[in-house]
Protein backbone atom coordinates (compact mmCIF):
# COMPACT_ATOMS: atom_id res chain seq x y z
CA UNK A 1 0.00 0.00 0.00
CA UNK A 2 3.28 2.37 0.59
CA UNK A 3 2.79 3.90 -2.99
CA UNK A 4 -0.63 4.93 -2.74
CA UNK A 5 -1.76 8.44 -1.14
CA UNK A 6 -1.93 7.92 2.88
CA UNK A 7 -4.40 9.70 4.85
CA UNK A 8 -5.03 10.35 8.59
CA UNK A 9 -8.85 10.64 9.15
CA UNK A 10 -9.38 12.08 12.99
CA UNK A 11 -12.96 10.84 14.04
CA UNK A 12 -12.60 8.22 11.54
CA UNK A 13 -15.16 5.69 13.15
CA UNK A 14 -18.00 7.97 14.03
CA UNK A 15 -21.19 8.50 11.63
CA UNK A 16 -19.63 10.65 8.85
CA UNK A 17 -16.17 8.63 9.39
CA UNK A 18 -17.83 5.24 8.09
CA UNK A 19 -18.85 6.48 4.84
CA UNK A 20 -15.71 9.07 4.12
CA UNK A 21 -13.34 6.00 5.08
CA UNK A 22 -15.53 3.79 2.26
CA UNK A 23 -15.21 6.80 -0.23
CA UNK A 24 -11.83 7.47 0.30
CA UNK A 25 -10.24 3.79 -0.08
CA UNK A 26 -12.38 3.49 -2.78
CA UNK A 27 -10.16 6.18 -4.47
CA UNK A 28 -6.99 4.29 -3.35
CA UNK A 29 -6.39 6.40 -0.30
CA UNK A 30 -4.72 4.15 2.70
CA UNK A 31 -6.75 5.62 5.64
CA UNK A 32 -4.70 5.77 9.00
CA UNK A 33 -7.52 6.17 12.05
CA UNK A 34 -6.59 7.94 15.53
CA UNK A 35 -9.01 5.97 18.19
CA UNK A 36 -9.51 4.85 21.92
CA UNK A 37 -10.89 1.54 20.98
CA UNK A 38 -9.87 -0.26 17.80
CA UNK A 39 -11.60 -3.10 18.57
CA UNK A 40 -14.94 -1.62 18.29
CA UNK A 41 -13.96 -0.17 14.91
CA UNK A 42 -13.42 -3.51 13.39
CA UNK A 43 -16.57 -2.84 10.96
CA UNK A 44 -14.50 -0.35 9.20
CA UNK A 45 -12.22 -2.89 7.53
CA UNK A 46 -14.68 -4.73 6.09
CA UNK A 47 -15.37 -2.24 3.78
CA UNK A 48 -12.18 -1.71 2.66
CA UNK A 49 -9.16 -4.06 0.68
CA UNK A 50 -6.65 -5.86 3.49
CA UNK A 51 -4.12 -3.16 4.38
CA UNK A 52 -6.11 -0.12 3.27
CA UNK A 53 -7.06 0.45 7.40
CA UNK A 54 -4.74 1.42 9.76
CA UNK A 55 -5.47 2.01 13.63
CA UNK A 56 -4.11 4.00 15.78
CA UNK A 57 -3.64 4.88 19.51
CA UNK A 58 -5.92 8.37 20.04
CA UNK A 59 -4.40 9.94 22.74
CA UNK A 60 -4.70 14.11 23.46
CA UNK A 61 -2.09 13.75 25.90
CA UNK A 62 0.11 12.23 24.18
CA UNK A 63 0.31 13.35 20.42
CA UNK A 64 3.32 11.45 19.60
CA UNK A 65 1.61 8.84 17.25
CA UNK A 66 -0.80 11.01 15.94
CA UNK A 67 1.82 13.56 14.72
CA UNK A 68 3.69 10.90 13.36
CA UNK A 69 0.56 10.31 11.28
CA UNK A 70 0.06 13.66 10.02
CA UNK A 71 4.21 13.74 9.27
CA UNK A 72 3.20 10.62 6.62
CA UNK A 73 0.79 11.85 4.93
CA UNK A 74 -1.04 13.64 2.19
CA UNK A 75 -4.00 14.18 3.53
CA UNK A 76 -5.39 14.81 7.29
CA UNK A 77 -8.97 15.38 8.06
CA UNK A 78 -10.41 15.87 11.27
CA UNK A 79 -14.35 14.95 11.81
CA UNK A 80 -14.14 15.31 15.76
CA UNK A 81 -16.59 17.19 17.05
CA UNK A 82 -19.30 16.77 20.56
CA UNK A 83 -22.86 18.17 20.63
CA UNK A 84 -22.77 18.68 24.91
CA UNK A 85 -19.54 19.10 27.27
CA UNK A 86 -19.15 16.53 30.20
CA UNK A 87 -16.13 16.33 32.57
CA UNK A 88 -14.00 14.85 30.32
CA UNK A 89 -14.40 17.05 26.77
CA UNK A 90 -15.25 20.52 26.59
CA UNK A 91 -15.80 22.62 23.44
CA UNK A 92 -12.52 24.63 23.74
CA UNK A 93 -10.74 21.53 23.89
CA UNK A 94 -11.92 19.35 21.29
CA UNK A 95 -13.32 22.37 19.07
CA UNK A 96 -10.49 24.70 18.78
CA UNK A 97 -7.55 23.73 20.72
CA UNK A 98 -7.90 20.13 18.43
CA UNK A 99 -8.12 21.60 15.32
CA UNK A 100 -5.02 24.45 15.62
CA UNK A 101 -2.88 21.47 16.80
CA UNK A 102 -3.37 19.25 14.31
CA UNK A 103 -3.26 22.04 11.61
CA UNK A 104 0.07 23.35 13.07
CA UNK A 105 1.66 19.50 12.35
CA UNK A 106 0.24 19.96 9.06
CA UNK A 107 2.09 22.83 8.72
CA UNK A 108 5.46 21.31 9.65
CA UNK A 109 5.15 18.27 7.40
CA UNK A 110 4.59 17.65 4.01
CA UNK A 111 0.10 17.61 3.80
CA UNK A 112 -1.19 18.84 1.34
CA UNK A 113 -4.30 19.68 2.18
CA UNK A 114 -6.31 20.05 6.04
CA UNK A 115 -10.10 19.22 5.49
CA UNK A 116 -11.68 20.48 8.88
CA UNK A 117 -15.12 19.64 9.59
CA UNK A 118 -16.64 22.57 11.32
CA UNK A 119 -20.34 23.48 11.46
CA UNK A 120 -23.26 25.80 10.15
CA UNK A 121 -23.85 28.68 12.42
CA UNK A 122 -20.05 28.56 13.68
CA UNK A 123 -19.37 32.47 14.68
CA UNK A 124 -17.50 34.75 16.99
CA UNK A 125 -20.24 36.75 18.03
CA UNK A 126 -22.73 33.70 18.84
CA UNK A 127 -23.87 33.27 22.42
CA UNK A 128 -23.21 29.53 22.08
CA UNK A 129 -20.39 27.89 23.42
CA UNK A 130 -20.01 25.64 21.22
CA UNK A 131 -20.82 28.10 17.83
CA UNK A 132 -18.09 30.37 19.60
CA UNK A 133 -15.76 27.09 19.61
CA UNK A 134 -16.37 26.17 16.22
CA UNK A 135 -15.53 29.17 15.04
CA UNK A 136 -12.48 29.79 17.26
CA UNK A 137 -11.24 26.02 15.88
CA UNK A 138 -11.96 27.54 12.18
CA UNK A 139 -9.83 30.48 12.65
CA UNK A 140 -6.77 28.23 14.36
CA UNK A 141 -6.91 25.95 11.59
CA UNK A 142 -6.92 28.28 8.91
CA UNK A 143 -3.96 30.42 10.84
CA UNK A 144 -1.90 27.38 11.34
CA UNK A 145 -2.02 25.77 8.53
CA UNK A 146 -2.69 28.07 5.01
CA UNK A 147 -3.57 24.89 3.14
CA UNK A 148 -6.58 24.40 5.35
CA UNK A 149 -10.26 23.68 3.79
CA UNK A 150 -13.03 24.44 5.74
CA UNK A 151 -16.52 22.74 5.40
CA UNK A 152 -19.59 23.40 7.14
CA UNK A 153 -22.98 21.00 7.06
CA UNK A 154 -26.37 21.66 8.20
CA UNK A 155 -28.00 19.07 10.54
CA UNK A 156 -26.59 15.43 9.42
CA UNK A 157 -28.63 12.75 8.87
CA UNK A 158 -28.30 9.07 7.84
CA UNK A 159 -28.61 5.69 8.49
CA UNK A 160 -27.38 5.50 12.26
CA UNK A 161 -27.99 9.34 12.86
CA UNK A 162 -29.23 11.08 16.15
CA UNK A 163 -31.76 13.03 14.91
CA UNK A 164 -34.03 11.46 12.83
CA UNK A 165 -33.66 7.97 14.75
CA UNK A 166 -34.49 10.19 17.92
CA UNK A 167 -37.73 11.60 17.07
CA UNK A 168 -38.78 7.98 15.92
CA UNK A 169 -38.14 6.77 19.15
CA UNK A 170 -40.24 9.74 20.73
CA UNK A 171 -43.46 8.20 18.69
CA UNK A 172 -44.00 6.21 21.49
CA UNK A 173 -45.20 9.07 23.58
CA UNK A 174 -48.88 10.63 22.67
CA UNK A 175 -47.27 14.07 22.54
CA UNK A 176 -43.81 15.15 20.73
CA UNK A 177 -43.07 18.63 22.21
CA UNK A 178 -40.39 20.94 20.13
CA UNK A 179 -38.31 23.66 20.95
CA UNK A 180 -38.74 26.28 18.72
CA UNK A 181 -41.24 24.38 15.61
CA UNK A 182 -40.29 27.51 13.24
CA UNK A 183 -36.78 26.95 13.13
CA UNK A 184 -35.69 26.06 10.00
CA UNK A 185 -32.55 24.30 9.08
CA UNK A 186 -31.27 22.37 5.85
CA UNK A 187 -31.00 18.41 6.51
CA UNK A 188 -28.25 16.63 4.65
CA UNK A 189 -27.34 13.25 3.91
CA UNK A 190 -23.85 11.87 5.47
CA UNK A 191 -23.71 10.91 2.16
CA UNK A 192 -23.31 13.90 0.38
CA UNK A 193 -21.01 15.36 3.03
CA UNK A 194 -18.76 12.61 2.85
CA UNK A 195 -18.75 13.00 -0.72
CA UNK A 196 -18.32 16.69 -0.18
CA UNK A 197 -15.06 16.42 1.54
CA UNK A 198 -13.88 13.84 -1.00
CA UNK A 199 -14.47 16.64 -3.85
CA UNK A 200 -12.77 19.27 -2.00
CA UNK A 201 -10.05 17.34 -1.36
CA UNK A 202 -9.73 16.63 -5.69
CA UNK A 203 -10.60 20.64 -6.44
CA UNK A 204 -7.76 22.52 -6.92
CA UNK A 205 -6.68 26.02 -5.45
CA UNK A 206 -9.64 26.07 -2.24
CA UNK A 207 -6.81 26.19 0.10
CA UNK A 208 -8.40 29.07 2.92
CA UNK A 209 -11.70 28.33 1.62
CA UNK A 210 -14.47 27.94 3.58
CA UNK A 211 -17.75 25.34 2.02
CA UNK A 212 -21.13 25.71 3.64
CA UNK A 213 -23.09 22.55 2.95
CA UNK A 214 -26.72 21.46 3.12
CA UNK A 215 -29.06 19.23 1.45
CA UNK A 216 -31.82 20.37 -1.15
CA UNK A 217 -34.29 21.26 0.87
CA UNK A 218 -35.36 24.14 4.06
CA UNK A 219 -37.17 23.06 6.73
CA UNK A 220 -39.12 23.67 9.81
CA UNK A 221 -38.04 21.74 13.08
CA UNK A 222 -41.85 21.05 13.48
CA UNK A 223 -42.20 20.32 9.38
CA UNK A 224 -39.46 18.05 10.03
CA UNK A 225 -40.82 16.14 13.09
CA UNK A 226 -44.11 15.44 11.36
CA UNK A 227 -42.15 14.25 8.42
CA UNK A 228 -40.58 11.54 10.55
CA UNK A 229 -43.68 10.98 11.87
CA UNK A 230 -45.46 10.39 8.63
CA UNK A 231 -42.64 8.23 7.09
CA UNK A 232 -43.37 5.69 9.95
CA UNK A 233 -46.92 6.36 9.38
CA UNK A 234 -47.78 7.52 13.05
CA UNK A 235 -50.07 10.12 14.21
CA UNK A 236 -48.59 12.33 17.10
CA UNK A 237 -49.27 15.64 18.04
CA UNK A 238 -46.35 17.96 17.33
CA UNK A 239 -46.40 20.92 20.12
CA UNK A 240 -44.06 23.97 20.22
CA UNK A 241 -42.08 23.89 23.67
CA UNK A 242 -41.44 27.39 24.89
CA UNK A 243 -38.10 28.60 25.22
CA UNK A 244 -38.47 29.45 28.83
CA UNK A 245 -39.17 25.69 29.51
CA UNK A 246 -37.22 24.13 27.50
CA UNK A 247 -34.07 25.62 28.87
CA UNK A 248 -35.82 24.28 32.65
CA UNK A 249 -36.00 21.47 31.36
CA UNK A 250 -32.69 21.56 29.31
CA UNK A 251 -30.71 22.35 33.19
CA UNK A 252 -32.43 19.08 34.29
CA UNK A 253 -31.42 16.61 31.24
CA UNK A 254 -28.09 18.33 31.38
CA UNK A 255 -27.32 16.22 34.27
CA UNK A 256 -27.81 13.01 32.27
CA UNK A 257 -24.73 11.16 30.77
CA UNK A 258 -26.34 11.61 27.60
CA UNK A 259 -28.67 14.60 27.47
CA UNK A 260 -31.43 15.25 24.68
CA UNK A 261 -31.54 18.92 25.23
CA UNK A 262 -28.87 21.27 26.67
CA UNK A 263 -29.06 25.50 27.47
CA UNK A 264 -26.56 25.87 24.93
CA UNK A 265 -28.50 24.08 22.25
CA UNK A 266 -30.98 26.22 23.26
CA UNK A 267 -29.38 29.15 22.69
CA UNK A 268 -28.46 27.81 19.22
CA UNK A 269 -32.03 27.54 18.30
CA UNK A 270 -32.60 31.55 19.46
CA UNK A 271 -30.32 32.60 17.20
CA UNK A 272 -29.78 32.29 13.13
CA UNK A 273 -31.70 29.52 11.14
CA UNK A 274 -29.14 26.75 10.56
CA UNK A 275 -28.90 27.22 6.76
CA UNK A 276 -26.13 27.87 4.25
CA UNK A 277 -25.75 31.42 3.61
CA UNK A 278 -24.45 33.25 0.52
CA UNK A 279 -21.16 34.14 2.07
CA UNK A 280 -19.13 30.80 0.80
CA UNK A 281 -18.85 28.23 -1.42
CA UNK A 282 -21.32 25.60 -1.17
CA UNK A 283 -22.22 22.23 -2.75
CA UNK A 284 -22.52 23.55 -5.87
CA UNK A 285 -18.95 24.72 -5.97
CA UNK A 286 -18.39 21.11 -5.74
CA UNK A 287 -20.73 19.39 -8.05
CA UNK A 288 -22.58 17.87 -6.30
CA UNK A 289 -26.16 17.50 -6.21
CA UNK A 290 -27.19 16.61 -3.41
CA UNK A 291 -30.22 13.92 -2.53
CA UNK A 292 -33.34 14.82 -0.28
CA UNK A 293 -33.38 13.91 2.85
CA UNK A 294 -37.01 13.40 3.40
CA UNK A 295 -37.31 10.43 0.28
CA UNK A 296 -34.23 8.60 1.57
CA UNK A 297 -34.99 8.05 5.55
CA UNK A 298 -37.98 6.03 4.72
CA UNK A 299 -35.18 3.33 4.17
CA UNK A 300 -33.64 3.25 7.90
CA UNK A 301 -37.25 4.89 9.49
CA UNK A 302 -38.76 1.71 8.42
CA UNK A 303 -38.16 -0.44 11.65
CA UNK A 304 -40.43 2.47 13.48
CA UNK A 305 -43.88 1.77 11.95
CA UNK A 306 -46.30 -0.75 13.20
CA UNK A 307 -45.15 -3.89 11.02
CA UNK A 308 -41.65 -2.77 10.01
CA UNK A 309 -40.85 -2.83 6.74
CA UNK A 310 -43.71 -4.19 5.09
CA UNK A 311 -46.29 -2.31 6.81
CA UNK A 312 -48.26 0.17 4.79
CA UNK A 313 -46.87 4.22 4.49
Amino acid sequence: MNNYPIATILGGGGFIGRYLVRKMTEKNYQCIIPTRNAYLKGYLKTQAPPGAIEFIDFNLKNFSKIEKAIKNSDIVINLIGILFENSKQKFTNIHSDLPGLIAKCCSDSEVKKFIHISAIGANADSKSFYQKSKFAGEQKALNNFKNTIIIRPSVVCGTEDNFTNLFAKLSIAPVIPVVKKNYNFQPILVNDVASAIVKSIEIKKNEGKIYEIGGPKIISFGDMVKSILKTINKKRFVVDLPMPLAKIQAGLLGLMPKPLLTRDQCTILNEADNIVSSDHLTLKDLNIKPDDVEQAMSKWLWRFRDGGEFAKI
